[in-house]
């Protein structure tokens, strides 16, 4: 009687049922995969959410795309991603996830097909499943830096009912963001076989080495849609405002928003009061993003001294987003490394697996929390990790 859209896991995995012990027995655990930033300690400003108490949210005026107010804000904000988006571009949505669905609506009928690296985040598998898309992977490869398979990605994307490219730009959680000459390949391929482009660019704020946040729209050959909201760029998770800005060439984007109006006023889902507020909110909230930021950058810097000191393990490079991979000896399989060390130590990690890693062994950590608690956590991992024989 239920959908077969719906990815019903067959269980618990052993992780998540030894983390449910050890709560139960009220023992600590010291969670190096936090990824939500209202629980991490950073310092909101107390009057952040009064905008959203303005009186004009009590009038509501359904616009498919949003309140225009709020879309002059998100393209403001997106100045600072080296990309110029008028207004009239911008739709805004009450989650990423929401713009994937809306945008899967857009582009698919049931039973096209989608491109999503591998490895990267578990959520487009759900979000495909739940549109009835079909979604294949391309690879990311270490060569020094997580790079696109491009070559790869050329012979996928000519084949069957292929209907758009996603790209995770900076991919959660190798940290690896898209350069130009990547970007150049893809929207060529996008561009030859009549592809979309959706890139995920929520942590595109956090960059390690400090530039500024770059967007998938400053190329212009392919109808490319750009994916953000506060939940990152904001560290607001809750308030559920997210966005999709829209570049491409006249013709196509015009097309697009026709049918996009369509879609989105058939749900009009974001709230009045956060688009309100959105243009204080997206300016007050810099304080909470240069908290994020440093406090990224100052736990990524402990991590690689921390690990400099264990031969055997080594921290791949981020260049962006709030999460680290550590490869560590693979003497166990990862789903007993990250037991044990749950058991053992009381920390908490992801192991790749759970990110798709072809092999192993990687454990998966955030960057965000407290520095101390980081520090404590990262000290007992790789002293369990000395342990294994």
């Amino acid at each position: 009687m239920f959908s077969s859209r719906l990815r019903q896991a067959a269980g618990r995995n052993r992780l998540a049922v030894a983390v449910e012990r050890r709560r139960a027995a009220g023992l600590e655990i010291l969670d190096l995969t936090l990824s939500n930033p209202t629980r991490a300690g950073f310092a909101y400003p107390r009057d952040l959410l009064a905008p959203m108490a303005d009186a004009r949210g009590l009038c509501y005026e359904p616009e498919p795309f949003g309140l225009l107010s709020a879309r002059e804000a998100v393209s403001h904000h997106l100045e600072r991603h080296a990309a110029t988006v008028a207004p009239e571009r911008i739709v805004l949505t009450a989650s990423t996830s929401e713009a994937y669905s809306l945008l899967l609506k857009l582009l698919c009928d049931p039973g096209d097909t989608v491109l999503a690296p591998r490895p990267s985040y578990p959520l487009i598998e759900y979000l495909t499943d739940l549109e009835g898309v079909s979604l294949e992977h391309y690879r990311l490869e270490f060569h020094g830096r997580w790079e696109i398979d491009v070559d790869g990605l050329r012979e996928k994307a000519g084949s069957g009912r292929m209907r758009a490219i996603i790209m995770i730009s900076p991919n959660n959680p190798t940290g690896s963001s898209v350069t130009d000459r990547e970007l150049d390949a893809v929207a060529s391929i996008a561009h030859q076989h009549d592809l979309a482009i959706i890139s995920d660019e929520v942590f595109s704020d956090y960059r390690i080495d400090g530039d500024a946040p770059r967007s998938a729209l400053r190329q212009s050959d392919a109808l490319t849609f750009a994916l953000g909201g506060l939940s990152k760029s904001v560290g607001l998770p809750q308030v559920k405002l997210g966005w999709i800005a829209i570049g491409g060439g006249t013709p196509e984007v015009s097309a697009a928003l026709d049918r996009l109006e369509t879609i989105c006023d058939a749900y009009l889902s974001v709230s009045t009061p956060v688009q309100v507020a959105a243009p204080e909110l997206l300016v007050a909230g810099a304080s909470v993003r240069a908290q994020i930021q440093n406090r990224v950058r100052g736990n990524y810097d402990a991590l690689i001294a921390a690990v400099a000191a264990i031969p055997s393990c080594t921290v791949m490079p981020v260049e962006a987003g709030w999460y680290a991979i550590v490869q560590v000896p693979a003497l166990a399989s990862e789903d007993t490394i990250v037991v044990d060390l749950l058991n053992e130590t009381g920390v908490l990690v992801h192991p790749g697996y759970f990110f798709d890693f072809e092999r192993e062994a990687f454990l998966v950590v955030s960057l965000l929390p407290d520095p101390r608690v980081f520090a404590a956590a990262v000290e007992a991992l790789l002293r369990q990790i000395g342990r294994l024989r």
